[in-house]
């Protein structure tokens, strides 16, 4: 049977649909491999590797533009509804993408300051804290993947254990600040460091958003949950 060109610009375009989703899944484990690395750096006061994350972070600047690029080479093929809705979700994933990979450049450079002051025993509250963001990252990650909208459901539901820990960590912190003046710079930039964790999670949940507005369009979103009180905090 004789090949219609028309096969050819399907395949053609499955093909770059098929890549731009590997790109952008390979950012993601960029970002997500950058957030677990500026923890690390975090618990060891290392500063050359925290010198090496941020450094990094270009590699995830260039990757999002990229695919920014191969996005809009989609978007002149002329998609249909579905294939819209999967153009506008990565752009906006990727952008997610790409912020999170500044917080964890941002933690990573805070941690070289925060290495000028003796060891503080409210570290390991940041290191659970990042472990959870980096769970729901890599777990919105593979819902993206799987084109899954009740995984990334779940991962947006989560958000609301990520906030209550940042509020607990953030009162925890304010305590040991007001209890001993030496305390208040090393807890700055631990305050810092936990509210960059605490919006990548935020970003994990706007990838989880769109998700779901990838698999079922404008169909509204189920109701969630938010714990962070810090705006609230006398």
């Amino acid at each position: 049977m004789t090949t219609q060109p028309h096969d050819h610009i399907v395949k053609s375009y499955d093909e770059e649909r098929q890549r731009l989703l590997g790109e952008i899944l390979r950012m993601g484990e960029m970002a997500a491999a950058q957030l677990e690395a500026a923890l690390d750096v975090i618990e060891r006061r290392d500063d050359n590797a925290a010198a090496r994350i941020v450094a990094n972070d270009d590699a995830i600047d260039t990757l999002e533009k990229s695919i920014s690029h191969d996005v809009m080479t989609l978007a002149l093929r002329g998609p249909m509804a579905r294939d819209l809705r999967e153009i506008l979700a990565a752009l906006r994933v990727s952008s997610d993408i790409e912020r999170i990979g500044d917080y964890a450049a941002n933690a990573a450079k805070r941690s070289v300051a925060l290495n000028q002051a003796p060891p503080l025993p409210l570290t390991r509250g940041l290191a659970v804290l990042g472990e959870i963001a980096a769970r729901q990252l890599r777990a919105v990650l593979a819902a993206y993947r799987d084109n899954d909208a009740e995984a990334a459901q779940r991962v947006r539901e989560a958000d609301a254990e990520l906030d209550a820990l940042y509020t607990g960590l953030f009162r925890e912190l304010l305590t040991y600040m007001m209890e001993d003046a030496r305390a208040i710079t090393p807890c700055t930039h631990l305050l810092f460091i936990a509210k960059n964790i605490e919006r990548i999670g935020d970003h994990a949940t706007n990838i989880a958003e769109n998700i779901w507005f990838l698999v079922h369009g404008e169909d509204s979103l189920p109701p969630r949950e938010k714990r962070d009180d810090t705006n609230t905090v006398a």
